[in-house]
């Protein structure tokens, strides 16, 4: 961060701590977003050091916050005037640049490798399977049996459940696995944990987004047949 006239770290480190938590945003002129005034929420803001008029700061927070406004916004508070120098994005979701980042040349590598070996174990340090992506997201078991009719778009019933995370509630977004630990689409819970352990009928969960295909697992539902005529 920028400021345009000095000020202290000591004073840069207190509005910080303001802009923590829960805060209003009203997405800049150039945004990707219509402009109108939302909430964000931001975990945390911690100042690493000040050389003259720059800030460099680490903030953590919900997607869709824009660290550009923040940036003006503190720069309104301190009285200074402020933006934006330089924006590194070092997270997102379950992936890190310390743990998953790899460059071309390390995916090139690896590729002449298995192409040479057939030995896919370098690959799949670099090419990560989309599981990876699920990692913090609460996830429901499926049995084997219901499988091929979520790929075709059914929603999620308790006799098709045979284990979930212990945190689940209603409304919440959740990825439904086979028993092999294979993901099979993403969906929003309807009930809660408790609630499926309980329940021997209802639905679970509705399926707004398919990521395996069809027919990768057999058929365990039966079409109805149409009468003839129609």
């Amino acid at each position: 961060m920028q400021m345009h006239k000095d000020v202290t770290a000591e004073r840069i480190a207190r509005v910080l701590e303001d802009f923590t938590g829960e805060i209003y945003q009203l997405p800049p002129v150039k945004a990707s977003v219509k402009r109108a005034v939302r909430k964000r929420t931001v975990y945390y803001n911690r100042l690493l050091e000040v050389d003259e008029r720059k800030a460099l700061f680490k903030v953590a927070c919900q997607s869709g916050t824009y660290v550009r406004k923040i940036c003006y916004d503190i720069g309104e508070v301190l009285g200074t005037g402020a933006h934006m120098r330089e924006l590194r994005r070092i997270r997102a979701g379950p992936f890190h640049v310390d743990e998953n980042l790899v460059t071309l040349g390390d995916l090139r590598y690896a590729f002449e490798k298995y192409k040479e070996t057939k030995d896919e174990s370098l690959m799949r340090k670099v090419v990560l399977p989309i599981e990876y992506t699920f990692r913090y997201i609460p996830r429901i078991f499926v049995r084997d049996s219901a499988v091929d009719a979520i790929c075709h778009g059914a929603s999620l019933a308790v006799p098709g459940v045979v284990r979930l995370d212990s945190d689940i509630k209603p409304k919440m977004p959740v990825a439904l696995f086979t028993l092999k630990g294979e993901v099979i689409a993403l969906a929003t819970s309807l009930l809660s944990t408790e609630d499926v352990i309980e329940s021997d009928k209802g639905l679970v969960a509705k399926v707004h987004r398919i990521i395996m295909p069809t027919g990768v697992y057999p058929k365990g539902w039966k079409s109805r047949r149409r009468p003839q005529g129609e």
